[in-house]
């Protein structure tokens, strides 16, 4: 990749990724999007570790959150081997609890009880879907909560439309396991205090539900195996106990992995004896992508969540909200 090429991924994620969500990664991204000397450095990395948050999360880790983009060029450039060191040994691997606001109602309406399999999993904490609590409200005033209760996380959700129509208990779950090319552990308070730095600056609220999520997922840890995954998939699947209802799910992760690979994995997860739940953006799958009964929306970036390859609806990056489709 070019420089240029290298600058305008930058500045797509300043205009459309961080833009009303990050005013401070949309000044740094344009920062680095016009300084040759930090093209320069990105260029001497390999593509994958170029991304503007592996940059701005290994720069935080290293040296604290800048307060501008002078800043990080002086981070960049006063500890440059240590934050080039964190950018290759680490993975943009965002877990971010609030993405499961999306899967928790077709989640719940799939026999019960569940054998839950990510690909991509991180450190686990999307396949704790059934230990948090989820408030839906809908554009129409209703209000719907499902999920686990007695203090467990809520993720609060708006909802285009009715809110769906999620109960307590609602997903029951026999068995997890996760695929990761690096596995996080949320034991290690090493891999959780990458896990923080890859929470954009000005989300609180983000910084405080993957904290409780984590404190969540200590008391009994998720499993998550090392691997590629179109090469661990089926002998983990093949785990799955009988009687429960294997899905295969995977959120802003598919997006990662170059073709053929993708195309191979989009294949094999159909010949599973269960189902695939997807939440990736539209051009990942685009045989999902023609399905869609309307675009995506313009004004914001979002996910679309599909089961089985039929698209359900437009999720937000980090859970917020969600459109349901009709198709």
């Amino acid at each position: 990749m070019s420089l240029d090429g290298t600058a305008q991924d930058y500045r797509f994620f300043a205009n459309v990724m961080a833009r009303g969500s990050s005013p401070l990664y949309e000044r740094l991204a344009l920062g680095v999007a016009g300084d040759a000397g930090m093209l320069e450095v990105l260029e001497g990395l390999p593509p994958e570790k170029r991304q503007p948050n592996l940059l701005f999360a290994a720069a935080r880790l290293v040296a604290g959150t800048p307060e501008g983009y002078r800043g990080l060029r002086d981070i960049v450039f006063g500890r440059r081997d240590e934050v080039v060191a964190v950018m290759l040994a680490r993975r943009t691997q965002t877990n971010e609890p609030g993405r499961c606001a999306g899967l928790y109602p077709a989640l719940a309406a799939l026999p019960q009880p569940l054998a839950l399999l990510e690909v991509g999993a991180s450190a686990g904490l999307c396949l704790l879907a059934d230990r948090y609590g989820y408030e839906y409200t809908g554009s129409d005033g209703s209000v719907t909560r499902g999920g686990a209760e007695d203090g467990a996380p809520v993720l609060r959700c708006r909802v285009d439309g009715p809110a769906p129509a999620v109960t307590p208990g609602a997903v029951a779950v026999a068995w997890r396991a996760g695929i990761d090319l690096n596995p996080l552990d949320v034991t290690d308070e090493e891999d959780a205090r990458w896990l923080r730095a890859l929470v954009w600056p000005e989300q609180r609220d983000r910084r405080a539900r993957l904290d409780a999520a984590l404190e969540l997922a200590r008391r009994d840890p998720p499993r998550v195996v090392a691997g590629d995954l179109n090469e661990r998939l089926d002998a983990l699947a093949a785990e799955a106990p009988a009687g429960a209802t294997l899905v295969v799910l995977h959120t802003a992760v598919v997006d990662y992995v170059p073709e053929p690979a993708r195309s191979a994995f989009a294949a094999r997860v159909r010949t599973l004896p269960g189902h695939w739940l997807s939440q990736e953006m539209a051009h990942v799958f685009p045989a999902i992508a023609a399905r869609l009964p309307e675009p995506p929306p313009r004004d914001e970036v979002a996910y679309v969540l599909a089961l089985d390859g039929r698209p359900l609806a437009f999720t937000a990056i980090h859970g917020s909200w969600q459109r349901p489709l009709v198709s």
